[in-house]
């Protein structure tokens, strides 16, 4: 049964104020991303489709759960869509099974040695998560170096924990 006096209506308000107070807090004192989320830039001397061959190839090889038998993420990334300039994955976290999507966006570069311009970004789907201690940081990551894309001639990172929670 609903309550409908003004004492439990005003609680109600009092309450949704102080949630958006913590929220809002939390952003202010992170001064990162008010959700789960990561965006990295990467450079490579590679074109865009071969780096985009090499990603959609290494979350192939790591659809299963045989790398997460120790504890490892290396494991349950899910292809879902890709184009010439766009790849789009998952990514299930084998503890909790959360579930984060993963986009990349491919832009050839003008400025030798990089050939191809990377936006990759990793975001929760889970409406209430805020910090996530570097998941999405180290889906992209890891996607990454599986591929060998990080050993590659004049590769390039750049982030930070202001848009990385």
């Amino acid at each position: 049964r609903l309550c409908t006096c003004k004492c439990c209506m005003a609680a109600t308000g009092t309450s949704l104020v102080v949630v958006f107070a913590v929220v809002f807090s939390l952003y202010l004192v992170n001064g990162g991303p008010l959700h789960a989320s990561c965006t990295i830039d990467w450079g490579f001397s590679q074109n865009c489709s071969s780096v985009n061959a090499s990603l959609i190839k290494q979350i192939s090889k790591w659809n299963t759960s045989d790398n997460c038998k120790n504890g490892g993420e290396k494991c349950l990334y899910k292809f879902v869509s890709a184009s010439k300039t766009e790849l789009t994955a998952t990514h299930t976290t084998p503890k909790a099974g959360y579930v984060d999507v993963l986009s990349f966006t491919f832009t050839d570069s003008q400025t030798p040695p990089t050939k191809c311009r990377v936006k990759a970004h990793s975001t929760s789907e889970t409406w209430y998560a805020h910090l996530d201690f570097s998941t999405n940081y180290c889906n992209l990551r890891n996607l990454a170096e599986g591929a060998g894309l990080t050993k590659l001639p004049n590769f390039k990172e750049q982030t930070s924990d202001k848009i990385c929670t």
